[in-house]
């Protein structure tokens, strides 16, 4: 191989390797473009996902607060029921004192 026929061939090779490589480049690109109306839809959507992340977070703080409200009102209530409990027992004891104390009374 004289040096013209290695010159021609390093040519050649090297020309496929460009234009296997500008192929390539333009398949990556072609396949992975984004066009307008995608760009359009992702912020549409971007839009709606922040919309429902703030939805998400103004519910999750009316359940704390409400739940903070119901656990409130049931110390309250329980704090009611023993305080009620308390009366109940001591008028049940009232009341059987004052039984005895009219048997003991009837007899006499």
């Amino acid at each position: 191989m004289n040096r013209t026929e290695f010159i021609v061939a390093t040519a050649v090779v090297l020309f496929v390797a460009f234009a296997l490589g500008w192929f390539a480049y333009w398949l990556v690109h072609r396949f992975s473009r984004i066009g307008q109306n995608d760009l359009s839809e992702l912020d549409r959507m971007s839009q709606e996902l922040h919309e429902a992340e703030e939805t998400r977070d103004q519910a999750i703080t009316y359940l704390q607060q409400r739940e903070a409200e119901l656990t409130n009102q049931l110390a309250q209530t329980e704090a009611e029921l023993s305080a009620a409990m308390d009366g109940l027992r001591d008028a049940r004891r009232e009341a059987e004192e004052l039984r005895a104390y009219i048997e003991r009374a009837e007899p006499a």
